[in-house]
C-alpha cells in the first residue's frame, strides 16, 4: 500500500481525469480536481464529498487569474500536492494544418500549453519550497510523432514534452517533472479523430487501473524522462 498522498488533477470532467480521480480515491489518496463544467464538479462533489480529504472546483485552466485563485485556496485550505497532474486538454477537429481555424488553434494553445504553465506557475513554488513532489504533464503519442489532420494538437503535445523536460532541469534534487504519454484510450477526444474506431481501445477505467499505480511509483530518478503509461 502506497503512503497516502495529496494529488491535484486538472481536467477531471474528461474520461481519463474522472477515471484517475476514482482510482486515486479508491487507493486511499486525497484528490483536489478541477474542470470547466459546474455540472461535472457538482457530480464529483456528490460522489466523493467536498470537505475533508477531497475538493473539486470549477476552473478554466486557460484563465490565469482563475488558476491563481484556485491554487491559492487549494494550497491554503487543502495542502501542498505531492503529485500534480496536468491532464486538461482539447483536440482540434480533423483538418489540414493550414486550414485550421485561427480561433480553434488559439484555444488549443491556451488550454493545452498555457493552461499547464499557469497550473505549474501557481502550484510548483509551494512544492519547491518543500523540495518534494512530482509533476506529471500529459503528453501524447502525438507529442513524439505526427499524423495528418491533427497538427494543432501535435503542436501542443510536442510543446509539453519540451516544457516538462525543461522544468525538470530547474527542480531541486529529488523532485520530478515528467511528460507522460498515456497511450491510446477510448475517450471523447479520441472519437473526435478516430470516429467509431475509438471504441476498440481500452476504456478510461481499464487504463486507470494500471496507470495510477504506475504514476505513484514515479520519483526523482525519473525526472525529465519521457515516460509512457503501461498498456
Amino acid at each position: 500500500m502506497t503512503e497516502p498522498r495529496r494529488v491535484v488533477i486538472t481536467g477531471v470532467s474528461r474520461g481519463l481525469g474522472r477515471a484517475m480521480v476514482e482510482q486515486f480515491v479508491g487507493l486511499g489518496h486525497q484528490v483536489a480536481g478541477c474542470a470547466r463544467s459546474n455540472d461535472v464538479i457538482g457530480e464529483l462533489r456528490r460522489q466523493f464529498g467536498d470537505s475533508g480529504p477531497h475538493r473539486f472546483d470549477a476552473v478554466d485552466v486557460s484563465d490565469e487569474p482563475a488558476v491563481a485563485d484556485w491554487a491559492l485556496h487549494v494550497l491554503n485550505e487543502w495542502g501542498v500536492p505531492d503529485l500534480l497532474i496536468n491532464s486538461a486538454a482539447i483536440m482540434n477537429e480533423n483538418t489540414l494544418l493550414w486550414e485550421a481555424p485561427v480561433d480553434e488553434f488559439s484555444r488549443i494553445i491556451d488550454i493545452n500549453v498555457k493552461g499547464v504553465f499557469y497550473v505549474v506557475r501557481h502550484f510548483v513554488p509551494a512544492m519547491v519550497e518543500r523540495e518534494k513532489g512530482v509533476i506529471i504533464n500529459f503528453s501524447s503519442g502525438w507529442g513524439r510523432s505526427t499524423s495528418p489532420q491533427v497538427g494543432p494538437y501535435c503542436t501542443t503535445k510536442w510543446a509539453i514534452e519540451g516544457f516538462s523536460r525543461a522544468l525538470a532541469d530547474e527542480l531541486p534534487y529529488g523532485m520530478a517533472s515528467i511528460p507522460l504519454n498515456p497511450g491510446v484510450i477510448h475517450t471523447e477526444m479520441l472519437e473526435t479523430c478516430f470516429g467509431s474506431a475509438a471504441s476498440s481501445y481500452r476504456s478510461p477505467a481499464e487504463w486507470a487501473e494500471r496507470a495510477v499505480p504506475f504514476m505513484l511509483e514515479i520519483d526523482g530518478e525519473d525526472s525529465g524522462d519521457p515516460l509512457t503509461a503501461p498498456g
